[in-house]
């Protein structure tokens, strides 16, 4: 993520979806006048080829949809310096990037520029460092619902596309993955832990199984899915009970690493005093798969997949958090995965 002086203003005026043009103003000479994107927020689904922008004018936040190449997408980045965006395909199971992001127009397809090897099985998440992607894969391995594995396959990206430079299989189930500095923090499915392995690109550089450096419990969590970090705040989500799609929350952490370092491996950080906890009714929290999070104007976003079939919610001001009401609650089927970038 990247910061602006643009963003919280826009936030104070302009928590409101508006025309989902991209040049629906005009010149004095009929022309149309590209309207600013000051930040975006980009949607993935699971049940179909969009790709929903969220593009923060100054007019307001316009959608725009865009129509990738394949029918479930899960883990996407957007690279502002090439105006691309790359998105693992559930489906296709590879990496796919699409060029000319800015200019794509709400309805039309993007334009694939570069696609991996099919080589994916189940992706749920994508991090990027330099030219170093990382998808987190929850295939399951052994056919066997009883034993926990996972899998994060490390792509290397130059001139001439994308190679799988190797693949760490650790013994437990994966889903969010977030890069803090040279470190991979995972969350550990069907639990309420988080992993983390050191150095993670320049340790893990062969196909190996890899046990984590530490792993903690997170109280107040019953199944965490997704991870997110800006500024030093962590955010957590917990998808609760995966039938009920009303029992959904999310923990904001203050200082995550520095109570993570503290915190004993196979030990619990505790809830008082560490974390606020946002769920309730109020909240359409069911399941929320993904998040993201951007510490200037103190905004949560997350992807909702259970409450009415899908949504992308939006949260400021979270405070002791409790059961609040969205600032913008706004229909997405499918809801798979999240990436915020403040231009």
């Amino acid at each position: 993520m990247k910061r602006s002086k643009y963003l919280i203003p826009i936030f104070v005026f302009a928590m409101a979806l508006v025309s989902c043009s991209s040049d629906d103003e005009t010149g004095g000479g009929g022309d149309p006048t590209p309207v600013a994107i000051l930040a975006n927020l980009y949607a993935t689904s699971n049940t179909s080829t969009a790709i929903q922008s969220y593009d923060f004018t100054p007019n307001g936040i316009a959608l725009r949809l865009l129509l990738t190449s394949s029918e479930n997408n899960e883990g996407v980045y957007y690279d502002e310096d090439s105006s691309e965006l790359v998105v693992s395909s559930r489906s296709q199971r590879a990496i796919n990037t699409y060029s000319n992001i800015d200019n794509v127009e709400s309805g039309n397809n993007l334009s694939l520029f570069l696609s991996s090897d099919t080589v994916l099985e189940s992706p749920r998440d994508l991090a990027v460092k330099d030219d170093y992607y990382i998808i987190s894969d929850n295939a399951d391995l052994d056919n066997n619902p009883d034993t926990d594995e996972g899998r994060f396959f490390i792509f290397k990206r130059d001139d001439d596309g994308y190679t799988l430079r190797n693949i760490v299989t650790v013994n437990y189930a994966v889903w969010g993955i977030e890069l803090i500095g040279n470190d991979l923090y995972s969350v550990v499915d069907k639990t309420s832990d988080v992993a983390v392995l050191k150095n993670f690109i320049s340790t893990y550089t062969t196909d190996v199984t890899a046990t984590p450096d530490k792993q903690i419990t997170i109280e107040g969590i019953t199944r965490t899915h997704g991870i997110t970090e800006d500024g030093g705040f962590v955010i957590l989500t917990d998808i609760g009970d995966a039938a009920n799609d009303g029992d959904g929350a999310f923990h904001f952490i203050n200082g995550f690493v520095s109570k993570f370092e503290a915190t004993a491996n196979g030990g619990t950080l505790s809830f008082a005093g560490n974390q606020v906890r946002v769920s309730g009714r109020l909240t359409e929290l069911g399941n929320p798969v993904a998040v993201e999070y951007d510490s200037a104007s103190q905004t949560v976003f997350i992807a909702e997949r259970a409450n009415e079939g899908g949504k992308i919610l939006f949260f400021s001001e979270i405070g002791a958090g409790g059961n609040l009401v969205p600032n913008l609650s706004s229909p997405f089927a499918g809801a798979s995965s999240l990436y915020f970038i403040d231009r």
